[in-house]
């Protein structure tokens, strides 16, 4: 196969949670503009209107869709509109996320709860529904948006939210059992942790500790918005055909400080 067609999605149907803005918006471009149709889906349904009309200019099918990732019924929604649409569901990326800020100490339980109910259970309930369409077609590409905060602890200096990086942990695990559970029926699970990317999410972290991040960044600098494209793009295409409960870093080499 030529390295073209490993990185084509040419009639993929794709959906990315939390597609409307920052990172989700990031690689539904990235999946548009290797030739694949794009659901993009989250509770801010005017922010993935918008984003769906901006990928419509780039030749594809695209659905906005409000979703609640937390609530079943939204993503059996989503499900069925897109099987509606396009007939199938071959990839899918979880990026709907939450964080809350706080001490340890001081963590209130309904924001813990809220951050896990977001980050892990709807996850889970996203990669169960299109699953059980996935392994019907004995086919299908799960991506997980885990991060570098789940993979290491994080100065409270700048970063304090522990039920964030307890979740993206969670994500990186879910992600490994998945992968061992459904690679034998055809599907691939994989996550990507980002490291600090300047979006609307961690724009105070930034404002508050940006010099200390770079400072332990050896690339001295933040993601961009075309630094996830090409991660996402090579672990929902081809290329990626024998790599599955893998976590790919991209974090500007902070991890390895």
């Amino acid at each position: 196969m030529h390295v073209k067609e490993l990185f084509d999605l040419s009639g993929k149907a794709a959906i990315v949670t939390g597609g409307g803005r920052g990172l989700g918006l990031q690689i539904a471009e990235g999946f548009a503009e290797a030739g694949a149709h794009v659901v993009v889906c989250s509770r801010k349904e005017e922010a993935c209107l918008e984003a769906s009309e901006s990928l419509k200019r780039l030749g594809i099918r695209t659905l906005a869709i409000k979703c609640d990732v937390t609530n079943r019924e939204d993503v059996e929604h989503v499900i069925s509109k897109t099987l509606d649409e396009f007939g199938a569901i071959d990839i899918l990326v979880n990026n709907s996320g939450a964080s809350w800020g706080a001490p340890a100490e001081e963590m209130p339980l309904d924001a813990w709860e809220k951050v896990l109910n977001v980050n892990v259970t709807g996850t889970f309930l996203m990669s169960q529904a299109a699953g059980k369409v996935m392994l019907q077609q004995k086919y299908g590409k799960i991506i997980n948006i885990a991060s570098v905060a789940g993979i290491k602890g994080s100065d409270p200096r700048y970063m304090d939210a522990i039920g964030y990086s307890s979740s993206k942990g969670a994500v990186i695990a879910f992600t490994k059992d998945l992968a061992v559970k459904w690679g034998p029926r055809g599907i691939y699970v994989n996550a990507i942790a980002p490291g600090f990317f300047p979006t609307k999410m961690s724009a105070a972290l930034i404002e508050k500790g940006g010099n200390a991040i770079l400072a332990g960044t050896p690339l001295r600098k933040f993601g961009s918005n075309h630094d996830l494209k090409g991660a996402a793009l090579f672990l929902a295409s081809s290329a990626s055909d024998f790599i599955t409960g893998e976590t790919l870093i991209v974090d500007g080499g902070s991890h390895a400080m």
